[in-house]
């Protein structure tokens, strides 16, 4: 997750472990702003209201709040970056009958701590990493806890290791009036709360493009490689829409692209053949059978668009202990080990990495 050039600092930071806590991770952010001078340019308690594109360029119009008050100012930039990634609007599961149902329900992206589920049966809708952790750590106080998902029927009955409480069933069918939560396979369960794990939806709601860009089941297109639509490049970039990567050196060498554009010292091919490239990446997800919400789910793609940009910016070839590393970790969440951050062997991937080093 570290930077290419400003990496974690195990020992500086007082914990030796591999895998930082999100208190961690917030202060690895936060001296990395300090060390560049990133506050200062940054205008914080200032929102983005409306961008908009006019003949001089974009017009910006932001609103300050200071002192109890708001102040509304608009100004013309010659190009605009959107970097509010995809973490923001949650989505929730539809679900019939859940709008008469009485128990707690929440979004995951506003879950903090187990303790408001002690002694409660728990359900959690969706299986990714963060239902994954979430679960963990509400086993150890909630009597049950039910993860309702989609993709693998031979998950049914399935414990997480070291935790009996833990159940995995498929998709919801219904909740009934009586709260009843009835999955798909008909076994029923009286639930006090559910935890909503199913991801975020794309939403630009300040951006005005005159339908360039728009937004289609997550989609936002189009966008040459995830970053450019061709007809308003380079004055308009997005960085951080792409998902199930290692965010921080994606963002980074995303940015690094937009600003060697910016400043003219590399150039975009023609908006024609950006097109085309774009209609290559819609063609093979049909092909596929991929939805269009997966569009910018880079997965097993991560490593080829990762060393792209790297080529386009002319950094060296990036080191290939970050993408085994990657790798492995992957495949730890998919196996449903629960513990492979306790069981990493940090002494085999430091001389996995001194090895590489030496070879580069």
């Amino acid at each position: 997750m570290g930077f290419l050039d400003y990496p974690f600092r195990r020992v500086e930071r007082g914990d030796p472990r591999t895998f930082p806590c999100h208190e961690e991770v917030l202060r690895f952010l936060e001296e990395f702003a300090d060390e560049f001078g990133i506050n200062e340019l940054t205008r914080f308690e200032t929102e983005v209201v409306k961008v908009k594109k006019v003949e001089e360029g974009w017009v910006v119009e932001s609103r300050a709040s200071y002192g109890g008050g708001d102040s509304v100012s608009q100004e013309v930039f010659d190009s605009v970056a959107v970097c509010s990634g995809h973490n923001v609007v949650p989505r929730v599961a539809e679900v019939s009958g859940i709008e008469n149902w009485r128990g707690f329900q929440m979004h995951c992206h506003n879950y903090r701590v187990p303790q408001p589920f002690q002694g409660q049966v728990v359900i959690l809708i969706g299986l990714g990493p963060t239902s994954f952790d979430i679960s963990r750590e509400i086993a150890l106080v909630a009597k049950e806890v039910h993860v309702s998902v989609k993709l693998n029927p031979l998950m049914k009955g399935v414990k997480l290791e070291d935790f009996s409480n833990v159940r995995f069933h498929p998709t919801i069918k219904c909740i009934n009036e009586d709260g009843l939560v009835v999955f798909e396979d008909e076994v029923t369960i009286y639930a006090d709360s559910i935890i909503h794990c199913t991801g975020y939806k794309n939403q630009i709601a300040f951006l005005e493009t005159n339908g360039v860009v728009t937004i289609d089941d997550n989609r936002v297109g189009p966008l040459y490689k995830h970053v450019f639509p061709p007809t308003l490049a380079p004055w308009l970039s997005f960085i951080g829409l792409t998902y199930l990567d290692p965010v921080f050196p994606i963002a980074e060498l995303q940015a690094k692209w937009v600003a060697r554009i910016l400043s003219g010292k590399i150039v975009l091919p023609t908006e024609e053949e950006m097109m085309k490239s774009i209609q290559q990446h819609y063609q093979f997800m049909q092909e596929n059978g991929l939805p269009k919400r997966f569009t910018h789910f880079l997965g097993s793609f991560q490593r080829d668009y990762k060393h792209w940009l790297a080529e386009q910016v002319g950094l060296p070839p990036l080191e290939d202990w970050r993408d085994a590393m990657y790798s492995h970790n992957i495949k730890s969440f998919f196996e449903m080990n629960g513990g492979f951050r306790d069981e990493w062997n940090d002494h085999y991937w430091d001389a996995i990495i001194k090895t590489k080093q030496l070879h580069s």
